[in-house]
């Protein structure tokens, strides 16, 4: 028999890590290849992990709410496989073999002695990952030992560099407080001290969900990050209204499709970003990285009320029917909870619509490390000076606003200004004659 690794598989370019959400199969069971195993959740999207070989699986390296690095191993599956097993090893082999259950022997030995010390646990506003926390059961850290190491991690969290170091010098001084110490990004801007919230017998205490507490860390963590400006335009969409209504019953009975107005103005974004290329960047210290592709994040509202932000990639290489498809597929699955890891991966630049709620106009925060985001505003029919060779009139005309976020640290003025202009006047530009 052979044994096969189960790894946590790469997710996209940002995601390095996930939280182990149900195990589907227990030890024991029978698996087959591309049969799911366990459920992750990432701070983009839920999703399984299938097993790449049919087998048993026999171990699991993993406990539910565990965080997993990508590449990491979870779990063991065991396979039919020649020449694994005892009765086909040389004799040379059978003694290598021996000698190894002789070394496990001593090390469950070993290990039992240790497991007297309980394992060490996040508390409070401290999270440790199974390393870290594997790494102070080895050494006989106790919980209060360890929540006393300074982390130089993000938020402070305490890294495997950290343990080494304090291993090393574990003895000769005491550790200091993890208050004493933060976190480089910390030091121009000391963290402010959350007010206490009192509580009386008429309030209802709501614990936050998972992705609640991501989505509350990734934004304040993008307003401390970059320094968040706007620029506001008004559009006048008549032309794209119109020619909508006139359209979409003959378009949903040609290609099966849904005509909304989001692909329109994706369509707009993807052209004007071709324009200003120095929007669709990311920032990497001190560097700069300009993006080749356009891929366009569309912000999308769960059943749960919580937001996602699956991805349209390569929008500037697509018709308006190809948008169509793209966005309708992208929202379905997202409504449905079926958007896999590659969905929300990759993504340069985020537009979302808050006239979907019927704001007319927000202030978005930046989705890092992208440097902008635009909101579309709610489209209104309101009274407008109508510019004519025979004088100015007052009519009635459908309009919007575009709010556009980006990151004053290498995004200025002029060119976010431009940008959201930009892609009104291919709003405000639509040709009327055009045929889907």
């Amino acid at each position: 028999m052979a044994r096969f690794e189960l790894k946590l598989p790469k997710m996209g370019e940002s995601v390095a890590e996930a939280t182990l959400t149900t195990w589907l199969k227990e030890v024991g069971d029978t698996i087959e290849a591309d049969e799911p195993v366990l459920e992750i959740a990432t701070d983009k999207v839920d999703s399984e992990v299938p097993s790449e070989v049919d087998g048993i699986l026999i171990e699991k390296l993993f406990e539910v709410d565990d965080v997993v690095e990508v590449g990491q191993t979870i779990a063991i599956i065991e396979t039919e496989g020649e020449g694994s097993g005892d009765a086909t090893l040389a004799p040379a082999q059978k003694e290598t073999k021996e000698e190894e259950v002789a070394v496990a022997a001593v090390a469950q030995t070993v290990t039992a002695a240790k497991d007297a010390v309980a394992t060490p646990v996040s508390s409070g506003d401290r999270f440790y990952s199974p390393l870290v926390r594997n790494m102070a059961k080895e050494e006989g850290i106790d919980q209060a030992e360890l929540d006393a190491i300074a982390g130089t991690g993000k938020d402070g969290r305490v890294t495997k560099d950290d343990m080494v170091t304090y291993l090393s010098t574990r003895g000769t001084a005491p550790a200091k407080p993890a208050a004493q110490k933060q976190a480089p990004a910390a030091k121009a801007a000391p963290a402010v001290k959350a007010t206490p919230v009192s509580v009386n017998g008429e309030d209802e205490i709501i614990e936050m969900t998972r992705m609640g507490k991501l989505i509350s860390h990734h934004m304040v963590a993008s307003v401390q990050t970059s320094a968040h400006v706007q620029s506001f335009i008004e559009a006048d969409v008549t032309n794209i209204w119109n020619w909508r209504k006139k359209h979409k019953d003959s378009f949903k009975a040609k290609e099966g499709q849904n005509l909304t107005f989001t692909p329109i103005f994706m369509e707009a974004v993807a052209k004007a970003i071709r324009d200003f290329p120095m929007i669709n960047i990311a920032v990497d210290g001190d560097k700069i990285i300009k993006r080749k592709n356009i891929n366009l994040g569309m912000a999308a509202a769960l059943p749960d009320g919580n937001l996602i932000v699956p991805v349209i990639k390569n929008a500037d290489q697509l018709n308006l029917v190809g948008m169509a498809k793209s966005v309708n597929d992208l929202a379905g699955r997202a409504r449905d909870g079926k958007l896999k890891p590659d969905d929300t991966a990759g993504g340069t630049y985020t537009v979302t619509n808050v006239g979907t709620f019927g704001s007319i106009m927000g202030t978005p925060i930046i989705n890092q490390p992208q440097v902008a985001i635009l909101a579309l505003g709610a489209i209104r029919k309101v009274p407008a000076v109508i510019e004519t060779p025979d004088g100015d009139f007052i009519g009635i005309r459908m309009k919007m606003y575009l709010s556009h976020s980006y990151d004053h640290r290498v995004v200025n003025g002029a060119l976010g200004g431009q940008f959201v202009k930009r892609v009104a006047e291919y709003l405000e530009g639509f040709d009327v004659n055009r045929e889907v």
